[in-house]
C-alpha cells in the first residue's frame, strides 16, 4: 500500500472516532518527567545567519574528514536566498497583509530546506540560479506552515524564529491570510521567475509542490491534531504523522532542485529519499531538543509537546532511542549520495550531520 493510501485510510477511518483504533487501551511508556512545564521565554538567541551557524560550533560534533567548510557555505547560501526572498515579498497594497507576510518569511532562520533545494541542484550539475525561485517557493510554504502551526486553534504558541508569532503581533486574522497569500504567491513565484528550465520540467515542479508537498504538509497537520492526547499510538503513526508534515517538504525541496538541475530520474529518486530521511531526522532532533533546551536556545516555546501530550519520538522512544534513531537516519542519508561526485556531495553530507546535532 503506498504512503498517500495508508494517509487516506487512515483519516478516513477517523471520521468517526479520531484515532480511537483497536488498541486504544494500551498506554504510552515515557522516560521524560510529566512534571515538565514548558520555559518562560527571554529571547537569547542567534539573531543573524552567521551567528546561527557558528554559535557554539565547539560544542557541536565535527565531521571527521572533510576541508568543506560548511559554515561559510550555510552563510553564503542564506544570505543569497534571504536577498531573493526580500526581493520577492515587497511591501505594497495592501500594506498590512504584506508586512505580515514579510515579517516571518524574512525574519532570521536556519534556511535548511532553500538551501536543500539549491545544494541537490548544484550535485546534478546545475546551476543555483535555476532553482533560486523554488528555493523561495520551499521557503514561503515552510513559513505558511509555521504561521498556521503557532495559531491558537493549532499549537497557540507565542514564539517563533526568536520574535513573538505572526498572530501575536498582526492579529490572529491576518496571519491566517499571511499564510494563506505566502502559499499561493510561492506557486506563482516559481512560475513566473524561473529561468533556464524548460516549461515541462516548471510544470513537474509546480505539480510537486503540490501534491507531494503542500498537500501532505497540510495532512500531516490534521494527523498531529487528531494524535494529540490519544492513547495506544506508536512509531507507526508517528511516522505517518511526520513523513508527511515534516518531510514532505523536504523530500519536495531535494527532488525539485534535482530535477531543475537537469538530473535523471535515478537522481531525483536517490535526492528524494535523502530528503526524506533527513526530513524524518529533523523532526526526531526536534523532538529531543523540546525537552532537553531551553526556550531561550531553542528560540520558541521549550516543551509545550510533552505538556499537551502530542506524540513525539521523545515520548515513544525515549531521549536516547532517538538519539540513535537520528544517527541510524543520518547514516541512511548519506548511503543516498553514493555515486555522486564528492566534492558536489559535500554540502549536503555536511547538512545531514549537521541537522542530526544541531542543537536548537
Amino acid at each position: 500500500m503506498t504512503l498517500m493510501n495508508l494517509v487516506g485510510s487512515w483519516v478516513q477511518s477517523q471520521t468517526c472516532s479520531i484515532l480511537d483504533h483497536h488498541h486504544h487501551n494500551k498506554r504510552y511508556t515515557s522516560s521524560i518527567p510529566l512534571t515538565h512545564k514548558p520555559h518562560k521565554i527571554t529571547q537569547n538567541r542567534p539573531s543573524s545567519i552567521s551567528a546561527i551557524f557558528t554559535d557554539k560550533e565547539e560544542q557541536r560534533p565535527k565531521q571527521d574528514t572533510t576541508q568543506f567548510n560548511f559554515t561559510s557555505y550555510m552563510i553564503q547560501k542564506s544570505n543569497a536566498i534571504n536577498k531573493a526572498l526580500d526581493d520577492a515579498v515587497s511591501l505594497k497594497n495592501p500594506h498590512h497583509l504584506h508586512e505580515a507576510m514579510r515579517y516571518s518569511l524574512i525574519a532570521s532562520g536556519k534556511r535548511i530546506r532553500p538551501i536543500l533545494c539549491i545544494a541537490s541542484c548544484e550535485l546534478v550539475g546545475g546551476h543555483h540560479s535555476a532553482t533560486m525561485p523554488a528555493a523561495c517557493a520551499v521557503e514561503m510554504i515552510h513559513t505558511m506552515s509555521l504561521i498556521q502551526d503557532d495559531l491558537p486553534s493549532m499549537d497557540n504558541d507565542d514564539l517563533r524564529r526568536g520574535q513573538p508569532t505572526t498572530h501575536k503581533v498582526f492579529s490572529e486574522a491576518t496571519a491566517v491570510l499571511a499564510a494563506d497569500s505566502l502559499l499561493l504567491y510561492a506557486f506563482e513565484h516559481i512560475a513566473n521567475t524561473t529561468t533556464g528550465v524548460s516549461p515541462a520540467k516548471i510544470l513537474t515542479g509546480i505539480n510537486e509542490f503540490s501534491k507531494d508537498g503542500a498537500e501532505r504538509l497540510v495532512i500531516g497537520q490534521v494527523l498531529d491534531i487528531a494524535s494529540g492526547g490519544k492513547q495506544g499510538l506508536g512509531l507507526e503513526e508517528l511516522e505517518l504523522i511526520h513523513l508527511n508534515k515534516t518531510a514532505a517538504l523536504v523530500e519536495v525541496a531535494a527532488a525539485i532542485g534535482a530535477i531543475f538541475g537537469g538530473g535523471s530520474a535515478e537522481d531525483v529518486e536517490k535526492l528524494r529519499e535523502y530528503g526524506r530521511c533527513v526530513g524524518l531526522m529533523f523532526q526526531v532532533v526536534d523532538d529531543i531538543l523540546d525537552v532537553t533546551m531551553s526556550g531561550e536556545e531553542l528560540g520558541k516555546t521549550a516543551g509545550k509537546d510533552l505538556v499537551a501530550n502530542k506524540l513525539t519520538y521523545s515520548k515513544v522512544m525515549g531521549i536516547e532511542k532517538s538519539r540513535e534513531y537520528a544517527e541510524k537516519l543520518k547514516m541512511e542519508a548519506e548511503d543516498h549520495l553514493s555515486g555522486f561526485d564528492e566534492e558536489r556531495a559535500a554540502p549536503l553530507l555536511a547538512l545531514a550531520d549537521y541537522i542530526a546535532h544541531r542543537l536548537y
